[in-house]
């Protein structure tokens, strides 16, 4: 059931949303879905291959350039290509090549099979001259090998012996796509590789490139073969690529395989020694044994994280095609993150935000808490980086982590919008306490939880401070609204300062009270004093947080509701996103909001206020959102599920469920919206389950919406394996692993048992 998306079309517009769609992945590297053959060549393509997290450094350039400003930034680079399969048919002056723009298609579907990890393309093909056969393509990047990207391509004749001319490329002529009118897309597509070593080893191709500065290398060692022992072969070699030709006649079904092994220097040193060892240690293994081995990863990853509908088919595709492509970015070495595109296209760069923290961790922490680990143990890596952005921002103390970034360094050149947003440090810090509670890891908060807290609490001591009435404010910030900048007091970044500095007292007392040793180890390392705890605790104690008693609601900032609000009637639908056709001080100077920002507070630390603000806020922020964010609708999703307006939390879900599948935004061909999937998720599980993670356990606000007859996930907790359970006359919990575990429906504890399923009935 709904573990295929399937696509016939043939149009040049669906094939570019495609090449993002259909991306192959495994967090270490992405091939995007392009097409082995290629397009036409006047076609705006953006044929992308990518090591998580390989870069080069470029300069930023500024009118006036300020103290403190980046001066360059680290860019996710198009890596070498090595998916270049052409299958010609016929002789010498007559051959066609085999695509979708020559010839004659008979039929053509296109699948990714999220079951199985892997994609597939079934085209029946005849040319102009009356060759007729079936080519199946087949490929995926291993979960088992991950320097491994597999082709594989079954040729099956239909008329008689047909010549086949197969030439297999491997290029390392390549760049990254630009679009110098969209500010979300790189401006410049200046060349940063160079081809260092042209190779043929061993019957394979090697190709390795350098980047400009930051002076990272990467390598592909490429291997292709038909089954047809009569084949004839042969090389060339040209500047930039190597080229395999492959001549035979297709008699019968004849299986064409191409295995491209990639790697980088952040990884390994002797990039050939290593690549050609890779090759060996795989060589014995066949298609069906490394596609199997790709089944049983999947297999063991749906087996936690699947999320079942019933009642509603388009959305149980979309929310599997959301969970894939996670697991497909997500970096797993520790060394990486999510960037805001994952490893499908080059928007944003390749960089990290806070979305990954936010929007993507809740769904690992809940089902995957290892990968979870992985992805914090990178914050925790770039520490350094973060305490040293803080003192280049004026503060002696404290963690300042960069707004976007690879490897630590603030790659944010536009500050009201970038560096402003120092929630980022409080969103980090709420990360490592959501997966202390879904874990009870008090070992991982002793080697790099209580740090992180700890120094991230010390940067609101720094840039917030004690007013004269007594309350702890801070100024001068950026929320998440990124349609209003430089504000004093944004709730949200309020309250979540609030809850970091609390958390790191706590955290502090757990390591006191479990390991005394320990404590004081730590404390001498990060130069310590119980007076810096007794500070965390009156800021706070103290913390401001804004409330508008005329509208009781909590106002978004100090001066928000002073503005004008938009005129969202006189303004066109052509001219949203506004970002893209209004300056930014038009927009910063009425109430309008790009994205859910007071309402994703309230959602995170939703104890902080009592129903009736929650409500009211929700009705009035929703009502001057435009959701310009691809991270807003889910949130707006799960809230309003959350105070009751399950019919607007469903009509946010279905915007939010199939935002990339129908190119909602219209920029899916520069990339999927990784946020967006996320939330996909957190609207089901944190949305109509109500699921919330808190000191005193499990709770959940079980609610189903009439256009489904049930819903069923799986979580992970403190060790333990929950299946949970909504249909329409009922909400049950099954303890499939683990001892028994106290857990909270509707506000009412219920102690669930191996022996025994838990029951709710409505």
């Amino acid at each position: 059931m709904s573990w295929k998306v399937e696509s016939k079309s043939t149009d040049i517009a669906t094939l570019l949303q495609e090449e993002s769609l259909f991306f192959n992945g495994n967090g270490y590297m992405g091939i995007r879905g392009n097409l082995e053959e290629g397009l036409p060549s006047d076609t705006n393509t953006i044929r992308g291959s990518y090591i998580n997290g390989f870069h080069d450094i470029v300069e930023i350039s500024y009118g006036e350039k300020l103290y403190a400003f980046p001066e360059n930034q680290q860019k996710l680079l198009n890596i070498i290509d090595a998916q270049g399969i052409e299958i010609w048919v016929g002789e010498d002056k007559h051959r066609e090549k085999v695509s979708l723009h020559s010839g004659k298609i008979i039929d053509y579907t296109r699948i990714l099979h999220l079951d199985k990890g892997l994609t597939e393309r079934r085209l029946h093909w005849r040319s102009n001259s009356g060759h007729e056969l079936n080519v199946n393509f087949k490929r995926f990047v291993s979960f088992h090998t991950k320097e491994l990207f597999q082709q594989y391509i079954t040729l099956t004749p239909i008329s008689e012996d047909i010549p086949v001319r197969i030439v297999s490329s491997v290029n390392g002529d390549v760049k990254n796509f630009a679009d110098k009118d969209d500010p979300r897309v790189a401006s410049d597509d200046e060349q940063l590789l160079a081809i260092t070593n042209l190779l043929w080893i061993d019957e394979s191709s090697f190709v390795e490139v350098e980047t400009t500065i930051s002076k990272l290398r990467a390598a592909a060692l490429s291997t292709v073969s038909v089954s047809d022992k009569s084949a004839s072969y042969r090389y060339e070699f040209n500047h930039s690529s190597i080229q395999t030709t492959i001549d035979f006649t297709l008699s019968r079904e004849t299986i064409l395989e191409k295995r491209t092994f990639i790697a980088d220097s952040r990884r390994y040193q002797d990039l050939q020694y290593t690549l050609q060892l890779i090759k060996d240690k795989t060589a014995s293994l066949s298609f069906k044994e490394l596609a199997n081995l790709q089944l049983e990863y999947m297999t063991s990853f749906w087996k936690n994280t699947d999320v079942t509908i019933t009642g509603g088919d388009k959305i149980q595709e979309a929310i599997r095609f959301n969970l894939f492509h996670l697991l497909q970015s997500a970096g797993q070495d520790g060394k990486t993150s999510i960037a805001a595109k994952g490893l499908s296209g080059e928007g944003y760069e390749g960089h990290y935000f806070w979305d990954t923290e936010i929007y993507l961790l809740p769904m690992f922490t809940m089902t995957n808490p290892e990968l979870a680990k992985k992805l914090l143990h990178y914050r925790y890596s770039i520490l350094d980086s973060a305490r040293e952005r803080a003192r280049e921002m004026g503060h002696k103390n404290g963690a300042l982590y960069p707004w976007r970034t690879i490897t630590g360094t603030e790659c944010s050149s536009y500050y009201p919008a970038g560096t402003a947003q120092y929630h980022i440090s409080a969103d980090i810090a709420y990360s490592y306490v959501q997966y202390f509670l879904a874990t009870n890891d008090l070992d991982f908060v002793k080697v790099m939880g209580a740090e992180v807290l700890i120094e991230t609490a010390r940067l609101w001591l720094e840039v917030g401070h004690f007013h004269q009435n007594g309350e702890f404010r801070i100024d001068t910030v950026t929320g998440p609204d990124e349609y209003t900048a430089i504000v004093n007091n944004n709730y949200y970044t309020n309250v979540m300062a609030k809850y970091n500095l609390q958390w790191a007292i706590k955290f502090v007392q757990f390591i006191q009270s479990e390991d005394p040793l320990h404590w004081q180890s730590l404390k001498s390392k990060l130069s310590l004093k119980d007076s810096e705890l007794e500070a965390f605790q009156s800021a706070a104690d103290a913390m401001y947080l804004p409330i508008d008693k005329t509208l009781n609601i909590n106002s978004q900032d100090d001066t928000f509701l002073q503005k004008e609000i938009w005129d969202f009637e006189g303004t066109p639908k052509e001219h949203y996103p506004l970002l893209l056709h209004y300056h930014p001080l038009t927009i910063y100077r009425y109430q309008v909001c790009k994205q859910a920002d007071t309402v994703l507070a309230h959602f995170l630390v939703e104890d902080e206020q009592p129903e009736d603000i929650i409500k009211e806020s929700y009705n009035y922020y929703e009502k001057i959102t435009t959701h310009d964010s691809s991270l807003s609708s889910c949130v707006f999703s799960m809230m309003g599920a959350r105070i009751g307006y399950l019919e607007k939390a469903y009509d946010y879900f279905l915007e939010s469920a199939r935002l990339d599948l129908d190119n909602r935004q219209g920029n899916t061909k520069d990339g999927l919206h990784m946020a967006n999937m996320g939330g996909t998720w957190m609207a089901i599980v944190t949305g109509f389950a109500g699921l919330r993670l808190k000191e005193n356990g499990l709770h959940f606000r079980p609610q189903l919406p009439e256009q489904w007859e049930g819903y069923a996930f799986h979580i992970r907790y403190h060790g333990r394996l929950l299946k949970i359970s909504s249909k329409m006359d009922s909400f049950t919990v099954e303890l499939l692993s683990g001892v028994q575990v106290d857990l909270h429906i509707w506000d009412k504890k219920h102690t669930i048992t191996a022996d025994s399923t838990l029951v709710i009935t409505n």
